[in-house]
């Protein structure tokens, strides 16, 4: 799918059709996994820790891109029930972050345990929240209380999930070091809330417009006329001329594969090895440890969209 442009391109029919094929070759897939050596199934888990690493990094690049895309089709707008719509928004955002922090010192904190890496992450948490809000307010910085608010609770919830996903045996893991095990119950209730959120961060980040689309794509922004002749001579090459691709299918593809590894590392809690936690999903100290490395590349990459146009005048970011 590399080079794919329009839709007079054979490949972009294989992309869009032949379902059973694809179907017959992916069950076929299914069954030869079971033939596959060890030292292939190795190699391909310690590949799926770098390709989920690129993921998570893919998934912050679009949640920043969606709340700066929320906050200006917001200020665009420019009536005061949208900017009060922005305060209240922003307002319950950091409510719901700072009341999911002070839950966390509850429940990842007990009385009489020594906790002091949960209290670490929790403090943390915190104050990159006073951070954004202070950074994207300041005078000199284009900032906005929306995204800063946004992304505050998207790091609160990445602290949670961080924490949660703590060894059962932990002692400082309140919600769940009384037990050694879970429900079936709540065991496919995880895999299908992982499966459906990597899906659809899979799904939004194959179609973005921001980064994913091509350049003659229409959706890209590219090859925009400037004078009303070349609008006119582009009518009249309108029925000759292809259609162009609405977004990249190669990225497309690439994301697809990367969630694969994504949801399979999370499956098997990072690693490959057994342990006592290994008939849960997503828990030990990979899995906390990743996501804490993910919320403060979400801090990094958000703080760098603020300060970058201070440090580099001269390139265009938006």
């Amino acid at each position: 799918m590399i080079g794919v442009k329009d839709q007079n391109d054979k490949r972009h029919a294989i992309h869009h059709g032949g379902w059973t094929v694809k179907f017959v070759v992916w069950a076929l897939l299914i069954v030869l996994m079971f033939f596959v050596p060890d030292v292939i199934i190795s190699f391909y888990e310690t590949l799926s820790k770098f390709g989920s690493g690129l993921f998570l990094l893919v998934q912050v690049i679009i949640l920043l891109d969606a709340t700066h895309t929320w906050n200006d089709a917001w200020v665009e707008k420019d009536e005061r029930k949208w900017y009060i719509a922005l305060l209240a928004v922003s307002v319950g955002c950091y409510i719901a972050a700072f009341t999911i922090s002070g839950l966390m010192f509850i429940w990842f904190n007990p009385s009489g345990q020594d906790c002091g890496l949960n209290v670490f992450f929790i403090v943390m948490t915190m104050i990159l929240a006073f951070g954004f809000a202070i950074i994207a307010m300041h005078p000199q910085v284009n900032g906005s209380l929306l995204p800063a608010s946004v992304i505050s609770v998207y790091c609160a919830y990445v602290l949670y999930s961080a924490l949660s996903s703590e060894p059962r045996h932990y002692v400082c893991n309140g919600l769940h070091n009384s037990s050694q095990g879970v429900s079936t119950g709540n065991l496919i209730l995880g895999m299908l809330t992982t499966v459906l959120s990597v899906l659809y961060s899979a799904c939004r980040a194959g179609s973005s417009t921001t980064f994913l689309s091509p350049p003659s794509s229409p959706k890209s922004g590219g090859g925009k006329p400037l004078l009303d002749s070349e609008l006119e001579e582009g009518k009249k090459r309108k029925d000759t001329e292809a259609v162009p691709v609405s977004y990249s299918y190669m990225f497309f593809h690439v994301i697809f594969a990367l969630a694969s590894m994504y949801s399979g590392m999370l499956l098997t809690g990072w690693t490959g090895s057994s342990s006592s936690d290994s008939d849960l999903i997503d828990v030990g100290w990979t899995s906390t440890w990743v996501r804490m490395c993910t919320q403060w590349a979400t801090a990094a990459l958000y703080v760098w969209s603020l300060v970058a146009p201070l440090l580099f005048p001269d390139r265009e970011f938006y």
